[in-house]
């Protein structure tokens, strides 16, 4: 009893409060105005729904953020070349990781959507976080 749809998230074609929870998983990141997504996704929320963002963000620490980056330019792009032929999607996936607001920065723009007691909680030492923040 699930449909699977493929639509714009900066302009969802749903009616006011219609879902209990929305859940983007490593998708947020290539959509180009995440603000006026994170407000559709605000709209289509019943009061009381939640939304759950699974991201890639930024590590905790100082050394594993300079692993992580040397991982993400450097040894990522080699393994897709050697296992997909395709080195360029994979130096696309580390810029647009490091492009994609931090923690607090996206904590902050779910705030500023409307949502409410957004909290995120970090995954891997930072290099992914779960936010997740609620419609009254």
């Amino acid at each position: 009893n699930i449909d699977y749809v493929q639509m714009n998230a900066e302009a969802l074609p749903f009616p006011d409060n219609s879902f209990n929870l929305i859940t983007i998983a490593f998708g947020l990141r290539n959509v180009t105005d995440k603000d006026k997504a994170l407000r559709s996704m605000y709209r289509i929320l019943k009061p009381g729904g939640r939304l759950l963002v699974l991201e890639f963000s930024k590590p905790e620490h100082e050394a594993l953020s300079k692993a992580y980056d040397f991982y993400s330019f450097n040894l990522l792009p080699t393994m897709g070349k050697l296992v997909a032929n395709d080195s360029e999607s994979y130096k696309y996936l580390a810029e647009s990781i490091r492009m994609h607001p931090d923690q607090d920065t996206l904590k902050a723009m779910m705030d500023d959507a409307g949502f409410e007691q957004t909290t995120y909680q970090n995954l891997t030492g930072g290099i992914v976080a779960l936010h997740r923040g609620f419609k009254y």
